[in-house]
């Protein structure tokens, strides 16, 4: 507990549903829990372009009212201030590039914003790459240019949820660190969201992060907290644990989730196990996975890192 109590646990992805009408109370989970940073997703592919800018404007306005536990971060000495001030530091994400609306100009605009990083596509391919449940066309010309846009601005690349050859094209051309915000290995559950030892592997070459989330569909069914372990020390024996972090992927209300997936099935297809509930790892148990990764070997260094100083070197070299 000290360990973890001392340490930036960083949280790179909140699952819940980017709406307007998000109630953003709910963020006092993962302060209560420990968490000191966390990146709130404000939209996604399976709503269109104009629901992440009214999100990102309704979660403004809720956090203005919600400073005395929560802060919108724009630098990483931000995000110490607030820890020390017992404050949840939070950015945001973005989950496909249908958000741009095949605009470059609103890469700049969503990093004003808040959003530190995006991915490419969510499932589906879109105008910028591919999808990772979908036929994998790869990087378009527009995506290779929201690449450098991102690189220019500082907003950090991220490869989740997104195709094979999308996610290795990028990794290519990106002059900045990329991550895998929430994505776990294949090579342990063969589901296509889980990405395979070679994206891994790019991904720690490129300086970046790989961030193990805790969604049951991932770690094979179950949310136990020694799955999650398993999932971070393969990880970690395989490029090390300086590559290694949590994006957690956390929501609450398996119905809800159980109930978006059967509405859009094309995002979420049953042949892929979207069926029924879907159930994620707690909040509550980050200071056994602490525990576990020190029992499986792990320095304290290493813990460190994978709680959130790993993250945090990304967004030290990417920030601008």
């Amino acid at each position: 507990m000290e360990l973890y109590e001392n340490a930036l646990v960083w949280d790179d992805h909140a699952g819940f549903e980017s709406r307007p009408d998000a109630n953003l109370e709910q963020l006092e989970g993962w302060r209560k829990a420990g968490v000191n940073y966390l990146s709130i997703n404000a939209g996604y592919d399976v709503q269109p372009w104009d629901n992440t800018v009214k999100t990102l404007a309704s979660f403004h306005r809720q956090l203005s009212g919600m400073t005395d536990r929560y802060v919108i971060v724009k630098t990483v000495e931000d995000i110490a201030e607030a820890k020390a001030a017992g404050k949840l530091a939070v950015t945001f994400d973005i989950e496909g590039m249908t958000s741009l609306n095949d605009s470059l100009d609103m890469v700049s605009m969503y990093y004003n914003l808040g959003v530190k990083h995006m991915l490419f596509a969510y499932n589906l391919n879109n105008s910028a790459g591919g999808g990772c449940h979908d036929t994998d066309i790869g990087l378009t010309t527009f995506g290779r240019d929201v690449v450098e846009e991102m690189n220019r601005v500082g907003m950090v690349v991220d490869c989740s949820h997104s195709a094979y050859r999308t996610t290795m094209e990028a990794m290519e051309i990106s002059k900045d660190p990329v991550v895998f915000s929430h994505s776990n290995p294949r090579a342990l559950v063969d589901q296509g969201r889980n990405i395979r030892d070679e994206q891994i592997k790019a991904c720690a070459a490129t300086g970046g992060v790989v961030g193990i989330n805790g969604v049951e569909l991932f770690l094979g069914g179950t949310t136990d907290v020694e799955a999650f372990v398993d999932h971070v020390i393969y990880t970690v024996e395989l490029v090390g644990a300086e590559h290694v972090g949590m994006g957690l992927d956390y929501f609450e209300g398996e119905d809800e989730i159980a109930g978006l997936t059967s509405r859009n099935p094309a995002f979420w297809p049953k042949s892929e196990g979207y069926v029924g509930d879907i159930g994620c790892m707690g909040l509550d148990v980050l200071p056994r996975a602490t525990e576990l990764m020190l029992e499986r070997g792990l320095s304290e260094e290493d813990v460190i890192g994978i709680l959130g100083g790993n993250f945090l070197s990304v967004a030290e070299r990417v920030w601008k």
